[in-house]
């Protein structure tokens, strides 16, 4: 079995994922692997944002744009140094947690992907799909799922 020299981990600043940062990072620093961060993040629409910047006034910037996947960046970054890691990257994406993940995972060319079990046995994530059920399916490398949840 090859080194993995570049590790992917995909966080959205729940515990569960953070969880899964800490596993990344220590894989990162044992192997000497690169570890991306990626957060995926969904627009808020024109109406909504306008709406809550009224009401959080010079705090809206919180809620806006890349914003909430670049404060769940940081604090993964923070982990995953406190795990060990030294070579450390960062990406926020627009777009869907599985297809960011998995593309993200094409283009910097991942040899794994580390993601947290949260949603596998959820009756949501058996009705809609989990995050990394679906990810397990569609990454084009190996997949490590941690297991950061108790299941329930």
């Amino acid at each position: 079995m090859s080194a993995y020299g570049i590790i992917l981990c995909g966080t959205d600043g729940s515990d569960s994922s953070f969880r899964a940062v800490d596993r990344a990072a220590q894989l990162a620093a044992a192997t000497g692997a690169r570890l991306l961060l990626a957060s995926a993040y969904s627009p808020m629409p024109e109406r909504e944002r306008a709406r809550t910047a009224d009401r959080l006034g010079d705090l809206a910037y919180k809620v806006q744009g890349s914003t909430p996947a670049d404060d769940a960046l940081r604090a993964a970054r923070e982990r995953a140094v406190a795990a060990g890691a030294s070579d450390i990257e960062q990406v926020a994406v627009e777009g869907d947690a599985v297809d960011v993940i998995s593309k993200v995972a094409k283009d910097r060319g991942a040899d794994l992907v580390v993601i947290g079990n949260r949603g596998l046995n959820s009756l949501a994530g058996r009705l809609l799909g989990s995050v990394p059920a679906n990810l397990s399916h569609r990454s084009p490398c190996d997949v490590l799922i941690v297991h950061t949840t108790d299941g329930k």
